[in-house]
């Protein structure tokens, strides 16, 4: 039978239901053959309509039309997806909108204000990209500010004292010895009393083995016999004062008979600057009474502890690491200072990864480079701070001394043998 009524026949029935091409709208009143009117007439309904709108003998169905959605007397909004609660309650979600942005058309007609809020209402993924940012933020700014800061104290170590380092590896896949040098010389305007009458000597010397998870550390007592190149035979700390970084290098290297690849030299006036900015440091140590240079009053320091972990601000740690004589403690000797200074290095590095410090990230990073002279740039810098942190505490190491003896000068002097010496050094770089 064919669908279309211009092609059917005047003996054929009219179907029960009327077929419509997409895209088209309901006709209100459709034009049929008269045959087929007739034949409508008979089954007591009226014909140009569809059968669902019109009950065999009844009367017509009202038409339903669509207002147009200006006129609708709501509006529609998308609900969020049910949770958990819901779920566990019985109820269906299926009749609720997918989750999602609105549709266009259903955000048409809303206030600009509640469009603005809505976009930008905050989500706790939001939250965690804005901390993300903030902190990516942060370590990129205290990273040009150590480079900066590195690159401001680049040639500060005397080209005579470079010429006589070794090459070196990758601090962070290779191991490198690093000679640290701490001088007697006084802060420039500091009330102290000046230093040794004849110049500038090194009041510490320490070689770390740093670098491919290796952190070792030895210190040499500044009242060690040994031989100076040109001079002969004095304690190891006048070497300094006779031709400063690059004679105390080739001095240290003739005595213990290993290359060096790096030196730093504390400086003293920066120092307590940098233990301040990465929060102060915490030493264990025993009962202190030290005054250095005549103490406070007399223009020098002072510092009187407890037995105990104390937490020291830079001028405490500074005056800890220089205490030679302690008036509570007659067995104090420079080996019991060496100690506390290796002591205060390893507080340093467990201060660097405290919460609090990357709080002080950009103020830590200034001031580490003005803390040091060093022939090493700001990314063998970087290089050692990450070494330090894979390798660990060191464990204390001082070279012991077998004795002493009387120098040609009058001065004691601590005497260590050759085998002590060599002993000590293989436990340096072999662990």
């Amino acid at each position: 039978m064919p669908d279309d009524p211009r092609k059917r026949t005047p003996y054929e029935d009219p179907p029960s239901y009327r077929v419509y091409r997409a895209g088209e709208d309901r006709p209100r009143k459709a034009t049929l053959p008269n045959a087929e009117t007739a034949a409508g007439k008979a089954r007591g309904r009226r014909v140009g309509r569809p059968d669902d709108e019109y009950p065999l003998g009844g009367d017509p169905a009202p038409r339903r039309t669509r207002p147009d959605r200006d006129e609708r007397p709501y509006k529609l909004y998308s609900a969020r997806p049910r949770g958990l609660r819901a779920l566990l309650r019985g109820e269906e979600d299926a009749a609720l909108p997918e989750p999602g942005r609105w549709r266009r058309e259903e955000r048409e007609g809303l206030p600009p204000e509640r469009e603005r809020r809505r976009w930008y209402r905050p989500t706790w993924r939001r939250g965690l990209a804005y901390l993300g940012i903030a902190v990516v933020a942060w370590l990129f700014l205290s990273f040009v500010l150590f480079m900066v800061s590195a690159q401001e104290q680049s040639g500060s170590i005397p080209a005579a004292a470079q010429a006589q380092l070794s090459s070196g590896g990758n601090m962070l896949t290779s191991a490198d010895t690093i000679l640290i040098i701490g001088t007697d010389q006084r802060p420039p305007g500091s009330k102290e009393p000046g230093a040794f009458a004849g110049g500038i000597r090194s009041d510490t010397l320490m070689l770390w083995r740093i670098g491919g998870g290796v952190s070792r550390r030895l210190s040499i007592p500044r009242d060690t016999v040994a031989s100076i190149p040109g001079y002969g035979v004095s304690k190891i700390n006048a070497a300094y004062s006779y031709g400063g970084p690059a004679l105390t290098l080739k001095t240290v290297e003739q005595f213990t008979g290993i290359k060096i690849n790096h030196v730093i030299v504390v400086n003293l006036a920066n120092f307590p600057k940098f233990i301040n900015a990465i929060g102060g440091v915490n030493v264990t140590t025993g009962r202190i009474c030290s005054k250095i240079s005549g103490g406070a009053a007399k223009g020098g320091f002072s510092l009187f502890l407890k037995p105990g972990t104390h937490h020291l601000n830079g001028t405490q740690a500074l005056t800890l690491a220089r205490t030679r004589d302690n008036m509570c403690n007659a067995a104090s000797t420079d080996l019991t200072r060496e100690g506390y200074q290796q002591k205060i290095l390893n507080s340093i590095k467990s201060q660097l990864l405290s919460p609090g410090t990357f709080f002080r990230l950009p103020w830590a990073s200034w001031s580490a480079p003005q803390a040091l002279r060093t022939d090493m740039g700001g990314f063998t810098l970087m290089s050692l701070f990450a070494a330090s942190e894979l390798g660990g505490s060191a464990p204390v190491q001082i070279l012991e001394p077998s004795g002493s003896e009387t120098l040609p000068n009058g001065g004691d002097a601590l005497v260590v043998s050759p085998s002590e010496v060599s002993g000590a050094v293989h436990k340096l770089i072999d662990g």
